[in-house]
């Protein structure tokens, strides 16, 4: 479902729009997750004219000689595509979760917190899909071996820096993705694992005006909120699409059930945990 679009139609009301029987729809989403649906109280689905012109879409790519798979991934490309206009992750993010509370942190925090997902990350996700951003490919490299390790097991793996020569995408490596003098990544510090069993992303944007070094602070947001992972996945997904459109080569990524938000107490810790943070980030300072 398109973000902004009025979600009136039923499924019947899509079916009839678009000469795609319900039975197929119900299907399509089964296997790909697509059309994805507003559900209603009771579970009805509910969707919009930009689903409509999806449907329409697929079916104008199945008649030029595309698989449905493929036509399926360019369809929700095309859908999700508005989330990436800024170019930056952490604007997106808040501008979908408007709730989520930025912290001022330090580098040395922010790279605990990062190492913190990725060694969770690594030890117990299934399945993952991993975004890293690193800003500078000099900050990759010190990282290279840890993300080399997380791609071995990661759906896909993808690091996004100021990157000369990205390497070829081989299945089962990292995915290289460069970032050009101008995007808004360059300033982003990206770590998103987005798995059913270990939803977890830190987001954060280089404070303006600070010289080079280890003592840079950065606007963070973080959360375990499984929607909100989700998210950022997508949104970093679309901006991949942009920036490198072959980085999905390979087996089709399979589609993810849609995530149930957290729940009310683990909200609680999650802002008892960003106010462990900001103690500690402030003594760190002192």
């Amino acid at each position: 479902m398109a973000a902004g679009s009025r979600v009136t139609l039923t499924i019947g009301d899509l079916a009839q729009r678009t000469g795609v029987p319900i039975t197929t729809l119900r299907s399509w989403e089964r296997r790909y997750g697509f059309p994805r649906p507003s559900r209603r109280a009771g579970g009805h689905r509910r969707y919009s004219e930009a689903d409509v012109d999806a449907v329409l879409a697929v079916q104008a790519r199945r008649r030029a000689g595309l698989s449905l798979a493929a036509a399926v991934q360019r369809a929700v490309q095309q859908v999700e595509a508005p989330a990436a206009r800024s170019g930056s992750l952490f604007a997106e993010l808040r501008r979908r979760h408007p709730l989520l509370r930025p912290q001022v942190l330090t580098r040395r925090t922010l790279v605990a917190m990062s190492h913190a997902i990725e060694d969770e990350c690594c030890a117990r996700a299934a399945d993952p899909l991993l975004f890293g951003g690193f800003q500078r490919e000099d900050f990759l490299r010190s990282s290279y071996d840890r993300w080399r390790e997380l791609a071995r097991t990661a759906r896909r793996a993808v690091v996004l820096a100021d990157l000369v020569d990205p390497a070829p995408v081989q299945p089962g490596a990292l995915v290289e993705v460069a970032l050009p003098h101008e995007s808004p990544l360059n300033r982003e510090w990206i770590v998103v694992c987005d798995a059913a069993d270990l939803p977890a992303c830190l987001v954060a944007v280089e404070r303006p005006g600070q010289p080079a070094g280890p003592g840079r602070s950065f606007e963070a947001v973080w959360s375990v909120d499984p929607v909100v992972v989700r998210d950022a996945g997508r949104i970093a997904s679309s901006l991949a699409d942009e920036l490198r459109p072959d980085w999905r080569s390979g087996p089709a990524l399979p589609p993810q059930p849609d995530p149930v938000a957290a729940s009310e107490d683990l909200h609680r810790a999650m802002q008892l945990f960003d106010r462990v943070v900001g103690y500690l980030d402030a003594r760190d300072v002192r």
